[in-house]
């Protein structure tokens, strides 16, 4: 889960969602807005791309990601995250209702409302810097770490302000002799300060098993959000909710990235059909996260799509169907009694005039 750090103590982004934390120095501000995470795996080889938006004071900050084997870092494509978006979008199917409501005439408005395996780390130093880059704003260093306080002291002394807290959090990674990913986030001169969308990480590495760290979730000081799409052959779900409430299912459907076509999302998946799940969970106290999320495949690959209801008043030649049945009601009340009349005096018998009378003729 990403973090925010200031004057030493951890403050949740607004739209937290991922694996890591975020770092700025004691006397600067940064808050992570959103992160929009996508997984890939194919059985052997798990990618991790990232994109960050984030808003403060600070010209540099670092994010620290701990991952299982040695990774390789590349910069990645924004455009992949528009296309997952597009995939996985609601479908809106409209419902009618028949009385008006609050919204609608005559209580108010018109009236639509709507509704709801590489190797592991190297014996010997305690850490290990086993590549360093620049790719576009970023500065990042890969790291083989046996030691969390050596792993600490190394990113302090690199410009990485890193916290106690972090450090001992940190601690269960390196237990498991996992390795990390320490990106510095250095804009250029003319960027000033941290600010709006950044570029998008590509991380990859080797792995037996689909994994996304959320361990330094834990940390946060505000309830967390994940939204999380997973790139697979088979729909998948996280084997158990790691201390926060079950996962939900946004998306779940088999995508031919050649048809659309999606050109991003080929460039990940090698061009192949792949299972796209989106899967989102809420963790209202973070300090309860036990674990990272290992995914799974589920017992059969069922499709599914959000759908949002747009409820409308029912109309019938533009005007409310209500309407026009309580007129259609009046206009029965008066009609009605009207032609029972008519009916009644069409039916009334039409009787003989009354004989004359004829006096007599006198004699």
């Amino acid at each position: 889960m990403l973090v925010s750090l200031q004057v030493g103590s951890l403050i949740a982004p607004a739209y937290a969602c991922g694996c890591g934390a975020m770092v700025v120095h004691q006397d600067s501000r940064m808050v992570v807005d959103r992160e929009t995470s996508a997984v890939t795996w194919d059985g052997r080889t798990e990618q991790i791309v990232m994109q960050l938006s984030v808003r403060g004071n600070s010209r540099t900050a670092a994010w620290i990601m701990p991952v299982p084997h040695r990774a390789t870092v590349e910069l990645g494509d924004a455009a992949l995250f528009s296309e997952l978006r597009a995939i996985a979008a609601p479908v809106a199917e409209e419902r009618h209702y028949f009385w008006p409501r609050g919204k609608d005439w005559p209580f108010g408005g018109s009236g639509n409302s709507v509704g709801d395996s590489a190797a592991g780390p190297e014996a010997g130093a305690p850490v290990h810097v086993v590549g360093r880059e620049r790719l576009g704003p970023f500065d990042v260093a890969r790291l083989a770490a046996t030691d969390p306080e050596a792993l600490g002291k190394w990113l302090k002394e690199n410009g990485f302000e890193l916290p106690d807290r972090l450090t001992t959090a940190l601690t269960p990674y390196v237990e498991q002799k996992w390795e990390y990913v320490a990106v510095r986030l250095a804009p250029e001169e003319r960027w000033g300060t941290l600010n709006g969308t950044l570029d998008p990480l590509r991380l990859r590495f080797a792995s037996d098993r689909l994994v996304y760290p959320m361990r330094l979730s834990k940390l946060a000081a505000t309830p967390q959000s994940l939204d999380l799409y997973v790139l697979a052959d088979h729909r998948m779900e996280p084997r158990d909710a790691i201390g926060g409430r079950p996962p939900k299912v946004a998306y779940a459907g088999r995508v031919d990235p050649a048809e659309e076509p999606y050109e991003a999302l080929a460039a990940v998946t090698g061009d192949k059909p792949v299972f796209v799940t989106a899967i989102d969970q809420y963790f209202p106290s973070p300090e309860r996260i036990d674990g990272d999320h290992e995914l799974r495949a589920t017992a059969e690959d069922t499709p599914y799509r959000t759908v949002v209801h747009r409820d409308s008043l029912l109309t019938w030649a533009g005007l409310p169907a209500w309407l026009l049945t309580l007129l259609g009601g009046a206009v029965l009340v008066v009609a009605v009694p009207l032609l029972l009349v008519v009916r009644a005096r069409r039916r009334r018998p039409v009787l003989p005039p009354p004989p004359v009378f004829t006096p007599p003729p006198l004699r």
